[in-house]
């Protein structure tokens, strides 16, 4: 730990910078895959710092890749900046309140999260410059984390080759180390096509692709019963064929997430699913396209990255916050329930506190309940050794991808939290910059858990990212 305290200083002599950064990104929300101003915000940023950059890494026009360093071991930090749609917000009030625009909103504190990643490879690049001390880190600028799965086709392409090791972060509500524990998960679309036809005069001679599709997520409901308990299946609507009732509808389609714990069960029950709606196109008469849009590897933990953050965040201590921050954070959560925040105590495993928001630090090894999602990180934790970290930026008992998260996407706490969070993450990296034997430990660590299983991305090659045109604004 001796480096840490040179580390922090570099990372607190540009966290004005990134938190003006980080402020810009919020004020430009970009869903997956449309992500241009916010990558040329990235881009622009990367060159003023020094960085040598690359665009258009993996064929994708919104992700971009900067490097500093030269020689021995290379430390990825990733960093995202991708919004959600429907989260629309002013910042800074407690009230639901959407601005004018496109309604999407950062709900997800993906603002905050390229930009503190960035200050870490920031504050890195420069501690290589000043030591003299061989090694490369690397800011990759990731799109479209939010069901795009952006990282898979980037892990897919090679573009995390030659990586040793690689850290994020995650907005949240406690401060910790993120237990490595995620769902796989497939997003696969299903296309019917029947025949249309009078529905009144001749329904004999109709074959309808939205019966298809209600069979299809009638026989799912009764699938539910029987697959593992942590598995998890959704559907939204895409077509239901149009608004004529009395046409037969000829087109209709249904997108369904399909989660499980590990990539063989992800993969067995997506097969399921696909006799399913294989069944419902039997029994209507139609034909049914299955395509997959996008997939997502289960995270793979890192004992010795995990241990070795660990240390970073108890030597740096709780992020310090102050009254007006505590007072702002009580007004949230008097929109949240008793079970919105009694539920953030349970995932982390920890008795309820007195306090709007996280002013101490979570222990490594406490178990929770936590309700698990997914994250295309899955995917870069089986190709390297991968450790992510989370620091408070919310209220606790703040749902994630709410009005409440994007509100609080700009307030000198979330720029505190992304600050401990640099922090957090350059401190890692230099420990294993400097440290041989941290860093192979975490490769042996790797190994083992992947055994006889070489890394295969769960999107077929065939499938390419969902790429969305340059609006003319940002051309």
């Amino acid at each position: 730990m001796q480096n840490s305290e040179r580390i922090w200083d570099l990372v607190d002599e540009h966290r004005a910078e990134f938190a003006a950064l980080s402020d810009r990104v919020w004020g430009m929300p970009e869903i997956a895959y449309t992500e241009y101003a916010s990558v040329a915000e990235h881009a622009a940023m990367l060159r003023e710092q020094g960085f040598r950059v690359t665009e258009n890494v993996a064929g994708i026009p919104t992700a971009v890749m900067g490097e500093a360093g030269e020689g021995g071991p290379i430390i990825a930090i990733l960093g995202e900046y991708d919004a959600l749609p429907g989260l629309s917000q002013e910042a800074g009030i407690a009230e639901p309140k959407p601005l004018p625009g496109n309604g999407h909103g950062h709900g997800c504190g993906h603002n905050l999260l390229g930009s503190a990643a960035m200050l870490a490879a920031t504050a890195i690049k420069d501690w290589l410059a000043q030591s003299g001390k061989p090694g490369r880190v690397r800011y990759y600028g990731c799109p479209a984390e939010e069901g795009g799965a952006a990282k898979s086709f980037m892990a897919r392409e090679g573009a995390f080759d030659g990586v040793d090791a690689a850290i994020t972060w995650h907005p949240s509500a406690f401060t910790e180390v993120a237990r490595a524990l995620s769902l796989a998960n497939t997003r696969m679309d299903f296309r019917f096509t029947g025949r249309a036809s009078h529905a009144a005069a001749a329904p004999h001679l109709g074959r309808s692709a939205l019966d298809a599709v209600e069979l299809m997520n009638v026989g799912v409901n009764y699938l539910r019963e029987h697959v593992p308990s942590d598995s998890r299946i959704h559907y939204a609507m895409l077509d239901s064929g149009g608004i004529a009732p009395n046409v037969v509808q000829a087109k209709s389609a249904v997108r369904y997430a399909i989660r499980s714990r590990d990539l063989k069960g992800m993969l067995d029950l997506n097969e399921r699913v696909k006799q399913v709606a294989l069944g419902a196109a039997m029994m209507t008469g139609t034909t049914v396209d299955i395509s997959i849009m996008s997939a997502v590897s289960n995270l793979l933990p890192n004992r010795p990255l995990e241990e070795a953050m660990q240390r970073n965040i108890e030597h740096l201590g709780p992020i310090p916050f102050d009254a007006e921050d505590k007072a702002f954070a009580a007004k949230i959560q008097a929109t949240l329930s008793d079970e919105d925040i009694d539920n953030a105590y349970r995932a982390v495993g920890i008795p309820r506190q007195e306090t709007p928001i996280c002013d101490f630090i979570v222990p490594l090894d406490v178990r929770g309940e936590p309700m698990i999602g997914s994250t295309d990180v899955g995917d870069v934790s089986w190709v390297m050794p991968t450790v992510q970290a989370h620091a408070a930026t919310i209220a606790i008992g703040t749902p994630g991808h709410s009005w409440q998260v994007t509100a609080q996407g700009k307030t000198a706490a979330a720029h505190k939290g992304m600050t401990h969070a640099a922090k957090m993450m350059a401190g890692t990296a230099i420990d294993l910059l400097s440290d041989g034997q941290l860093l192979a430990a975490a490769k042996a660590d790797h190994q083992a858990r992947l055994g006889k299983t070489s890394y295969v991305c769960p999107i077929p090659p065939d499938v390419n990212p969902p790429l969305q045109p340059r609006p003319k604004e940002a051309a």
